[in-house]
């Protein structure tokens, strides 16, 4: 998602959800940093070792994240200034995406940069002034995160930015209470998805609910169906070469994704009148899940705030959440989602530290810490134990974004040029499903859109 559609989707994640805790218990991990000089602070207990004290230097950290989310980083970090002595500027700006390029292009560079789109750190890169990732960050991500995720902090072969926080897409919410009502398991093979829904469809039910209105967005719930399905039709490296237009709309791997997409949301014997989806909200297509007024819905977790007041979010409750299945075998545990990046513009010392610090499983609990009771913020970073994660929503998610076996790949309508992921995709699939406009000629529509430049 952009950064204007991730600020909508936190503050709706904001609001008030009735989450029944999950307990979940794992055995607790720990990482050092002996690779890095300097004798440990007293205060490193939650830090880890081998930290140098620098008092009195201070480290920015640029980044889009501003309000209360940035109170919450800031909270976070305290550990890391009481064990080195190091203040963290967390420096919020609702205009980072225009500010970054400004700043590192004038010689303003952040010591640090919170990047939450690949194509944003490529084009930092880009410029010369990044600077790779340190050894001991490169050793921390490699021990701590899927390869997937490493590719996307890598450029051109090159390592640079460990991730941060993490969000998974790749959800179907169910009602618990109705699927026992009515005998339904819990699928874990998209055939098995499939067969259950051609029986809900036999029972006169809703299979699946639909909505992809959402104001000037209107069209983005599509795009992430599409791009759920051709990650586990194709795989990473079509996905990801679909990105950058290698593999256009019009080529044989997504157009066999759209239709794959039109069987399953585009079928009327699944969602009623198809083109309703088209002016429903994202928002109110929720609302009919703990009643059985439909039975299941694609959607990330931040949904759960649009739920009709009351609803028990719970494995046993009104709502509750399963694995969006694999299509292909050859596609290991196929998961969409978004994250940030720490990318570098210095390798001065208290710059590599903090770099390094964020790199740890100490920081990610940290920052979950600082998120409170309801939770919200996610790391795929393997070394997080999953009894800290108070949300069970959180918890779930956090098993597959760590799955270090897992095919992660980023959404692709915010990696692709804002006149494709922004706008020609968007209006594309938006009058794919008003009007049923024929698959190849809606990818041709924006294909033909793709900038020269």
């Amino acid at each position: 998602m952009s950064i204007t559609k991730t600020r909508l989707l936190t503050s709706i994640a904001a609001a008030t959800v009735v989450i029944v805790a999950i307990a979940v218990v794992i055995v607790a991990t720990s990482s050092s940093h002996s690779n890095l000089n300097g004798t440990s602070a007293a205060n490193c207990v939650n830090v880890g070792s081998g930290y140098a004290v620098q008092k009195g230097k201070t480290v920015e950290v640029f980044t889009s994240v501003v309000g209360d989310e940035l109170t919450k980083y800031t909270n976070a970090s305290k550990d890391f200034t009481a064990c080195t002595g190091i203040k963290i500027n967390w420096n919020g700006s609702d205009q980072f995406e225009a500010q970054l390029p400004v700043r590192v292009q004038g010689g303003t560079a952040p010591d640090l940069a919170l990047v939450p789109q690949p194509g944003l750190l490529a084009q930092m890169v880009a410029t010369g002034q990044a600077v790779a990732a340190p050894s001991a960050v490169v050793n921390n991500v490699n021990s701590y995160w899927s390869k997937s995720w490493r590719d996307l902090g890598s450029v051109n072969g090159t390592f640079y930015a460990a991730p941060n926080s993490a969000n998974l897409k790749s959800l179907v919410w169910y009602s618990p209470k109705q699927f026992a009502k009515y005998g339904y398991t819990v699928p874990t093979t998209w055939t098995a998805m499939m067969a259950q829904s051609d029986k809900m469809a036999a029972a006169g039910q809703t299979a699946w609910c639909g909505g992809i209105g959402s104001g000037g967005a209107t069209g983005w719930p599509a795009t992430d169906w599409v791009e759920e399905v051709l990650v586990r039709e194709a795989g990473a490296t079509v996905y990801n070469n679909w990105i950058n237009h290698t593999v256009k709309f019009s080529d044989a791997p997504i157009i066999h994704a759209m239709n794959t997409v039109w069987g399953w949301m585009g079928n009327s014997k699944y969602v009623g009148k198809v083109s309703t989806i088209a002016t429903t909200s994202f928002q109110d297509a929720v609302t009919g899940i703990p009643s059985g007024g439909c039975m299941q819905l694609q959607q990330a977790s931040f949904i759960a705030a649009s739920l009709p007041t009351g609803s028990v979010v719970s494995p046993t409750g009104d709502a509750w959440v399963y694995y969006l299945p694999a299509i292909s075998a050859k596609v290991a545990t196929p998961v969409e989602g978004g994250g940030e990046f720490f990318l570098a513009f210095n390798s001065n010392k208290a710059t590599v530290e903090a770099q390094t610090y964020f790199s740890t499983p100490q920081w990610a609990i940290s920052r979950i810490k600082a998120a409170g009771t309801n939770g919200g913020w996610l790391s795929a970073n393997s070394g997080v134990p999953a009894a800290d994660y108070t949300n069970p929503l959180d918890a779930l998610s956090a098993k597959y974004l760590a799955d270090k076996t897992s095919t992660f790949v980023f959404d692709a309508s915010d990696a692709m040029p804002a006149a494709i992921g922004n706008g020609a995709e968007w209006t594309g699939f938006t009058d794919w499903f008003a009007n049923g406009t024929p698959v190849k000629t809606v990818a041709a529509r924006i294909d033909a859109a793709w900038p020269t430049k």
